[in-house]
């Protein structure tokens, strides 16, 4: 088999286990003995093995002389675990395809060189788009430090997320819904805004799917009761925001507020996907609650414009992936966004709590 396909199981393998391993990246690794023996690994939740380990582990004497594929390149430090490049060496593995190099500088190309340099052949750049797409919250995190922003909205067909009455459950259906629990399974914070609190008293927990709760982040104060508590209440720039969670070691953030959150982190230019869940609903008037809140492009020169990457039916309903393309929403400096002193109006989640 060549290489792109055992990266293609490596990749698989990671996804498996995309909600179980943060801080530490999601990563995949297949190893193929001499004798044709397929083994496969993938990292295990933090303080257990990584990818590279758990293959070798599997593969045993097979690993002599076998070729490994792993979507992010073997570390070379020693953290909770050994170097992963070490064990390569040390199982007698001969040859190494990786997709990507660790932007993490205490790995940063070390690890290959460690590899060749102890006779291993290393190839590099298998898949790489597709790891790069894969790992896309990791590697954000250990280049600048901050988390990787998902912002997910639901609303009908016309672009509505509310009543005007304020009700919005449920426009979107059960499998959709479903969907959304498995964002929250896959990113280590979530946020919301006070409004959103007081309105619909979310418990922002993850639900219908296996996983762990994210860390529940407020903006503004919560009242005393809410089902959110305990949460991190939080008032000042965005941009503080996304510097204090990476340095707590969060990769992903959704934010998950209302019209008026996601108003915000939308015309800061924080947003790095977005994910529109469509009902096939309609609320036919201009006095229903719309996606965002706030002012928003003056001329269509200046409408954002995004790619959308994919489409995935969910029942009845569609989910839409969008990711930023060309200018950013913003020109010169991200503006200072505060969030916090806002009014308690009632700006409710969508897509439910």
């Amino acid at each position: 088999m060549d290489d792109a396909a055992r990266m293609q199981q490596a990749i698989e393998a990671a996804a498996a286990i995309r909600a179980q391993t943060s801080p530490n990246p999601w990563v995949g690794c297949v190893i193929e003995s001499p004798a044709g023996e397929v083994s496969t690994g993938a990292t295990e939740p933090p303080g257990g093995r990584h990818a590279e380990v758990v293959a070798l582990d599997a593969a045993g004497d097979g690993a002599r002389g076998a070729t490994a594929w792993v979507t992010l390149e073997p570390c070379s430090h020693t953290g909770r675990t050994g170097p992963c490049a070490d064990a390569l060496i040390e199982a007698g593995v001969a040859r190494v395809v990786v997709a990507l190099e660790d932007p993490d500088p205490r790995v940063a190309g070390s690890g290959i060189e460690r590899l060749r340099a102890a006779g291993v052949e290393v190839v590099v750049g298998t898949l790489a788009d597709a790891v790069r797409t894969q790992l896309a919250a990791y590697l954000k995190h250990r280049s600048t430090g901050r988390p990787w922003v998902v912002l997910k909205v639901g609303a009908s067909i016309d672009g509505r997320t509310a009543a005007p009455d304020g009700s919005s459950q449920w426009i979107t259906g059960g499998a959709a819904r479903a969907d959304a629990h498995q964002l929250r399974a896959d990113s280590d914070a979530i946020v919301v805004g006070a409004g959103t609190v007081r309105a619909d008293d979310p418990s922002l927990t993850v639900r219908s799917v296996e996983g762990k709760d994210p860390i529940r982040v407020v903006l503004g104060e919560a009242p005393a009761g809410a089902k959110v508590l305990p949460a991190l209440q939080f008032s000042g720039e965005l941009t503080d925001l996304l510097d204090q969670l990476g340095e707590r070691g969060v990769l992903q953030v959704l934010v998950e507020g209302g019209a008026t959150v996601a108003g915000a982190f939308h015309r800061a230019g924080l947003v790095d996907h977005y994910v529109v869940y469509l009902a096939p609903a309609i609320f036919g008037g201009d006095d229903a609650r719309p996606l965002f809140a706030g002012p928003g492009a003056e001329t269509i020169a200046d409408v954002w414009r995004g790619a959308i990457t994919s489409v995935t039916p969910l029942g009845g309903d569609v989910r839409i992936d969008l990711a930023p393309v060309g200018p950013s929403p913003v020109t010169g400096p991200v503006p200072v966004v505060r969030i916090g002193d806002v009014p308690p109006v009632h700006d409710p989640a969508s897509g439910g709590a």
